[in-house]
């Protein structure tokens, strides 16, 4: 598997009232081509703070980022960052934010476009309406649909199911490892789960406390669709949390 994106002893620092404030203190890994990497680590310990640095918007004070061999100096057009806030056009409808982004394409070939990712993330019938009236879920599958069409070769995902209940969390990464299954991508995810990332990671990347750094890596080695309740994967996910300084698991 060839590299897609490539950390190189990347730091930055910020200040703040109480001097120099070092929050990413020589991390360095890499993903390869088509592959899904999750990172988790304590709250607050930098980890939006790295993911801005791959997608280009923010440069490290040391280290580099590359993208295909090429140093990230602004955010990719082969990317699309996909946050925990949202970015979904209030005034537009599910199918004119999908088609937000297409003008390389005429308007009959972007409503088409528009209407098999609508599909494809099950909000058919609905490409009409407007946010205010789609569910929290049918938002984020709504956020989703606009991040593909655009056929990214890379995700970065920041937190994109956090304000979910477990229920639909667990529908929505089903159906986002469908859509992996029959569309490739490269994808990066930031986790504060250990559960999520197990089930959609092919590793995980387990962080430090301020200044991060890669403390540990584990393979996931489960085919898909993984059985979360299996001996493997609860083992797996207590071996992270322990990791991570969770030691009580009753």
């Amino acid at each position: 598997m060839r590299t897609k994106i490539e950390a190189k002893d990347v730091q930055k620092s910020f200040v703040s009232d109480a001097g120099p404030l070092c929050v990413v203190e020589g991390a360095s890994f890499s993903v390869g081509d088509g592959e899904f990497v999750a990172l988790v680590g304590p709250s607050g310990c930098g980890k939006s703070t790295l993911m801005s640095m791959l997608a280009g918007f923010v440069r490290p004070d040391r280290g580099s980022v590359q993208i295909d061999g090429v140093e990230v100096a602004k955010p990719s057009p082969s990317a699309i960052h996909i946050s925990q806030h949202g970015s979904i056009f209030p005034w537009l409808t599910v199918r004119e934010n999908l088609m937000f982004g297409l003008d390389r394409h005429a308007r009959a070939e972007r409503a088409g476009l528009a209407d098999h990712y609508a599909g494809l993330v099950g909000l058919t019938g609905f490409e009409k309406s407007y946010p205010h009236e789609l569910s929290g879920g049918m938002l984020k599958r709504a956020e989703l649909a606009r991040a593909l069409v655009v056929k990214p070769e890379i995700l970065f995902m920041d937190e994109p199911f956090s304000a979910l209940d477990a229920l639909l969390s667990l529908r929505l990464r089903g159906e986002l490892l469908r859509i992996l299954s029959e569309e490739r991508h490269t994808v990066l995810l930031i986790t504060h789960d250990v559960e999520e990332a197990i089930h959609l990671a092919d590793r995980v990347l387990v962080l430090a406390p301020r200044p991060t750094r890669i403390q540990a890596i584990f393979e996931v080695p489960f085919s898909h669709p993984r059985k979360l309740a299996s001996p493997e994967v609860q083992q797996l996910r207590v071996e992270i949390l322990r990791e991570l300084g969770v030691d009580r698991f009753d």
